[in-house]
């Protein structure tokens, strides 16, 4: 039956904890880098996304292939996870440094940056996906590894989403001087300067609310229209004078000046640390047991013919794609939503750590519920339930705080169901390519996953970028964000939520229920025991 020990389980969770340092960071806070700090358009950075991620879903296949070919003294797919532990945290950093150049020169460095991580990525996430197929060989078992997995993934992704703003603030931190003169009830003339030269720094209030306009400077400005916050460049020791208003009682403590270049850059760097150490342990900790018949030959031919007549495979890759539409969508827009929308960036941080711990709740149940109900069962049922609760959002208004977050919670809960059903399924995939026509390509298989999750991933991108360039974004100027807040709106709540259901559709297709998997696992041990007999 090959059970695994707990332990063996914790390490190949942290595997996915780190990945999702990297994925979750990228997916979550990539896109406002770019646009915000970066000063990329929006439309170029969905274009950037959607091309990329089409280009490394071609290389997943291809790794699938190498890995399903790689022999060595640790396994097929095992050395893969050490050998990238490095260089994923290396091009993680390098995507959120940002040097100093022109736009043409910017889209160059993001294209580049960009697609190495995305090819390091690959190179890790493939071997790691499709060592939970090869740790054990009964179906059951394997869904509860893809429970631990997404609890280690959704525990690396509240660790990035919801520490990365504080890190940002406390690395961005200019120790600026900071003098406050009250005009009138509600109206201040603050004057700050800097020590150092900054070149991008964000001036606000903590709680959003205060509108700032350029005091004395309106030059700086050519309509000096009062916003939530200022972004300018500072040199040394020159003050800067605003009239800030809206805000009673306010003093120096309440107003935050962040430098979100040295910020980002330093949080990711940070971050990227523990990333390796964990992919380390996951190789250290981990075993493969599961081998592909002994009369197998390699045959790419064969194995690519057995893929594409593989039914289960080709609508677990379409489903794979749309669910990460959908949660991409979701993720990609929060920051922007709680900063542009309801002007509160850190609350962000609290929104998506609340999203982590249902999602972990998501995780810890799937188990259970897909025993008494099926995978296939309760993947559509998933979709529909979350999709519908996640187009609430479309109905609450920024001082409807308590609401966004219980929608969101209630939503992610059904949400965290999908990624830990999907992995396990691509093992099942994998299982009834075998019993149909007797050869194992693991690898091959799950490359599906991984390109599903970074082309619904650049499609996700594409589709927030032209919605927020249809609404005219401009995450450097307050007047374009402000027209855009229907397009926010609408990315948050209702486009998210068409995709999940045309996503739950496709799943009524899915032909592997837990009766006929049950019949593959039983001829697979059958089959296995007379090969070692």
């Amino acid at each position: 039956m090959q059970k695994l020990a707990i332990k063996e389980k914790i390490g190949y969770a942290l595997g996915d904890g780190a990945a999702n340092i990297a994925w979750r960071g990228v997916a979550t806070f990539l896109f406002i880098f770019y646009t915000d700090v970066f000063g990329i358009n929006p439309a170029a950075v969905g274009l950037l996304m959607l091309i990329a991620r089409f280009g490394d879903g071609i290389i997943d296949v291809l790794m699938g292939i190498i890995c399903d070919r790689t022999n060595s003294k640790y396994g097929k797919f095992r050395p893969w996870i050490l050998w990238t532990a490095i260089p994923l945290g290396v091009t993680l950093s390098l995507l959120f440094t940002s040097p100093d150049l022109g736009q043409s020169g910017k889209i160059i460095y993001a294209y580049t940056t960009y697609f190495l991580f995305f090819i390091i990525y690959t190179a890790n996430n493939i071997p790691y996906g499709a060592l939970m197929a090869v740790m054990t060989a009964d179906d059951k078992e394997r869904t509860s590894l893809g429970s631990y997995r997404m609890i280690g993934a959704f525990t690396g992704g509240m660790v990035v989403q919801g520490a990365l703003l504080f890190l940002v603030a406390n690395f961005g931190n200019i120790n600026p001087t900071i003098e406050i003169n009250k005009l009138e009830a509600k109206k201040y003339e603050v004057t700050v300067s800097s020590p150092r030269e900054v070149k991008n720094v964000n001036i606000k209030t903590k709680s959003g609310i205060a509108l700032f306009a350029w005091g004395g400077e309106a030059d700086r400005d050519s309509t000096n229209v009062p916003s939530q916050g200022k972004s300018f460049s500072m040199l040394a020791q020159k003050e800067y004078s605003f009239i800030v208003s809206g805000e009673e009682n306010l003093d120096a403590k309440k107003i935050t000046i962040i430098d979100q270049k040295r910020g980002y850059s330093n949080s990711i760097y940070l971050l990227s640390v523990f990333l390796s150490l964990f992919l380390v342990v996951t190789f250290a900790a981990t075993k493969e047991r599961v081998q592909p018949p002994r009369d197998q030959k390699t045959n790419l031919g064969k194995d690519l013919k057995d893929l594409i007549r593989n039914r289960p495979w080709i609508i677990l890759l379409v489903i794979g794609m749309l669910f990460n539409v959908y949660n991409s969508i979701k993720q990609g827009i929060v920051v922007i939503y709680f900063t542009h929308y309801l002007h509160n960036q850190l609350l962000a941080a609290s929104y998506l750590v609340a999203l982590a711990l249902a999602s972990i709740a998501g995780a810890m149940i799937t188990t259970p519920l897909g025993k008494r109900y099926g995978k296939r069962n309760l993947f559509i049922a998933a979709l529909i339930f979350s999709g519908l609760i996640n187009a609430l959002l479309v109905f609450c208004s920024p001082e409807n705080t308590a609401g966004i977050f219980a929608i969101g919670i209630i939503s992610e809960i059904g949400a965290a169901i999908f990624p830990t059903l999907f992995f396990a399924m691509l093992g099942d995939a994998a299982d009834y390519s075998e019993f149909k026509n007797g050869r194992r390509a693991t690898g091959l298989v799950y490359s599906a996953g991984s390109f599903a999750t970074k082309f619904g991933g650049g499609i996700a991108g594409a589709i927030i970028g032209f919605v927020l360039t249809a609404f005219h974004y401009n995450g450097q100027d307050t007047v374009s964000i402000q027209g855009a807040a229907p397009g926010i709106i609408m990315l948050m709540s209702w486009i998210p939520a068409i995709i999940a259901l045309i996503a739950a559709g496709f799943m009524s297709l899915y032909p592997l229920n837990q009766k006929k998997m049950d019949e593959i696992t039983l001829e697979l041990r059958s089959r296995r025991g007379n090969e070692l007999a």
